[in-house]
């Protein structure tokens, strides 16, 4: 018997399959058909201009639309009366949860993709990357984050070049923790200004850069009663704004505490460890307890990933259940949550021997140890593990095809099987994390390991080509998703480099050479570093409103951009004037005829 999908049961031959929809293998026909009537009767005329629009945009439009199917006067789901809905719920949403539908997902263009690959990963070589393909291919919001990588990793450059020959001098010199402090946050703040000036060019050249929030759509999420929106006039669901308010303020809130206070009892864990380890090398002296010193650090910098990557289903959970109305908003509450902790559980123990314990050797070896290990397990929990796993998968997928080449229609059918069975990547967000917190680890302690800048360079190198794999073989192509910035990660990059400016200038405070120079009075020591910080905040919010955040041309062009619109739409009302004019005229002229 032949196997065939029925997504692929088409007469036109120049049909071009976008997106897979998986159903459960006993789903009724009368399940079947009550769904392709309604995506039938979503569907609006004029979406499949191929010309018009590239194939990730056809692919955004159709989950755009299976998204906003919304349930009206159905109480159930036709042929499965346990699956509940009400009005205003998202028909795919209840699908997904209900496993009548396994999954949604666009299909990847082979062609394409191997021409994408070819100037992007595949010849490893230190090169720009082809961030209007990668736009083209998987939409705006996967291009920023690479051209944001990219740009990042060049940025290091200079920090790393300098850190080095700093590295091999004498740690404990004043004069070039100082200059090399101010050169650090000088640069934190100049490489994000020249960033939004980058980004802001190429989201104009895709037209994404004037892109609209106030009337965002609700995200699929979101539930309550179907009602109208007063400011757009659209049907759609209607949640009570104080009852978000009180699950966020009541439930959430004490729970993202309760978990900060858990992370800091595993950080006194931590030190428990550390001081065990001190004490059997003191008393042994051997060899092996001197590499034992380093266990606990690498055991610590494991049991931080652990927990960052559980709290982040937990904070995921917390979010959707406040009921966001906003895809934006629901990111935002998402972001803060998991950077407050991550924050919290990566830097907490440095900044307890920094300013605590003030051992600037156990600072070095403990921020060298957590860098190197949380860059190790990234590579290889995100990209090298998932890759093997696929590549063992992807073997077995074929025996089983060639096996069965005769009775199939093996091209397609054997494209879409094996990408059915692929991951599924999650967004940007755990690699904008990834690179947040690789910036503190540089900026926040820079003056006393400024290797670390080095390391992050080299772990951005393979991080590009190990992310591109991951996005163009690992994992299932992601709906592409149009984007303006990087969003509010913008804003916390930037509140890192201030915190920066805070730790550098009191660690420069701690120093021995520079409490000799106050040796009677503590009081002018803390006078004289709090001004240093004022004055280096004072310097940084300089340079912020120094540098435009847009290009002088691309101001203009927008400029004139709005004035084409305005006259536009002045030339629309004059003609809807005149031409209500002419009406009254000809129905004065009618009544005046005898």
């Amino acid at each position: 018997m032949k196997v065939t999908l029925s997504a692929l049961d088409t007469h036109e031959s120049s049909f071009t399959p976008l997106v897979v929809i998986e159903l459960a293998q006993d789903v009724k026909e009368e399940t079947k058909e009550w769904l392709k009537n309604r995506i039938i009767t979503k569907k609006k005329d004029g979406d499949d201009n191929d010309d018009f629009l590239t194939m990730a945009e056809q692919q955004f439009i159709i989950k755009h639309e299976l998204e906003n199917l919304r349930a009206r006067d159905e109480k159930m789901i036709p042929g499965y009366p346990q699956a509940k809905l009400y009005p205003g719920k998202s028909l795919l949403r209840r699908l997904l949860t209900s496993g009548i539908v396994i999954q949604v997902f666009p299909l990847h263009d082979n062609e394409a993709l191997k021409k994408l690959e070819d100037t992007w990963y595949t010849r490893f070589t230190v090169k720009y990357q082809p961030i209007d393909s990668i736009r083209s291919y998987f939409g705006e919001t996967i291009a920023l984050y690479f051209g944001f990588l990219e740009y990042f990793t060049f940025a290091l450059i200079p920090m790393a070049v300098i850190g080095l020959p700093y590295y091999l001098f004498v740690w404990e010199d004043y004069d070039k923790y100082v200059i090399f402090a101010s050169f650090n946050l000088i640069w934190s703040t100049v490489i994000l200004e020249v960033w939004k000036r980058g980004c802001a060019s190429m989201t104009y050249r895709w037209g994404t850069l004037v892109m609209k929030r106030r009337f965002e759509e609700p995200r699929p999420g979101y539930h309550g009663v179907l009602g109208i929106n007063s400011v757009t006039g659209r049907e759609e669901p209607l949640y009570p704004s104080y009852k978000r308010q009180l699950r966020i303020y009541l439930v959430s809130l004490p729970f993202v505490c309760l978990c900060l206070y858990f992370s800091l009892f595993v950080m006194m864990i931590y030190f428990d460890m550390e001081a065990w380890a001190l004490g059997l090398h003191e008393n042994s002296g051997s060899e092996w307890t001197s590499i034992l010193l380093y266990v606990p650090s690498i055991i610590y910098a494991i049991v931080i990933e652990i927990m960052n990557r559980l709290y982040r289903y937990a904070a995921e959970f917390l979010t959707s259940w406040e009921n966001h109305r906003l895809e934006s908003a629901y990111q935002n509450h998402l972001i803060l949550k998991v950077l407050v902790f991550n924050f919290l559980n990566c830097f907490a123990s440095l900044f307890y021997i920094a300013f605590v314990l003030r051992d600037m050797k156990l600072l070095r070896e403990s921020l060298a140890t957590l860098l190197i290990t949380s860059q190790i397990l990234n590579q290889t929990v995100e990209s090298l593990l998932p890759y093997w796993l696929q590549r063992k998968h992807h073997v077995q997928v074929k025996a089983k095809l060639q096996a069965l080449k005769a009775d199939i229609d093996a091209t397609l059918y054997e494209q879409v099987v094996l990408e059915k069975e692929m991951g599924s990547y999650l967004g940007t967000f755990d690699d904008y994390l990834e690179l947040f917190l690789q910036f503190g680890y540089v900026s926040l302690f820079s003056c006393v390991y400024p290797l670390a800048a080095a390391f992050a360079v080299l772990n951005n190198l393979t991080e590009v080509n190990s992310d591109a794999l991951k996005m163009c073989r690992v994992f299932k192509r992601p709906f592409s998703e149009p984007s303006a910035n990087i969003g509010v990660w913008q804003l916390a990059f930037e509140t890192m480099s201030v915190i920066s400016v805070v730790t550098n200038c009191a660690l420069i405070g701690m120093s021995p050479q520079v409490n000799a120079l106050f040796p009677d009075s503590k009081t002018d020591l803390i006078l004289i570093v709090v001004a240093a910080e004022h004055a280096l905040l004072a310097l940084k919010f300089i340079l912020a409103f120094a540098i435009p955040d847009k290009p002088r041309h691309i101001q203009m062009k927008l400029a004139r951009l709005e004035f084409e619109s305005l006259e536009a739409l002045k030339q629309q009302q004059m003609k809807l004037v005149a031409e209500n004019l002419k009406e009254e005229w000809r129905e004065g002229g009618k009544e005046k005829t005898p």
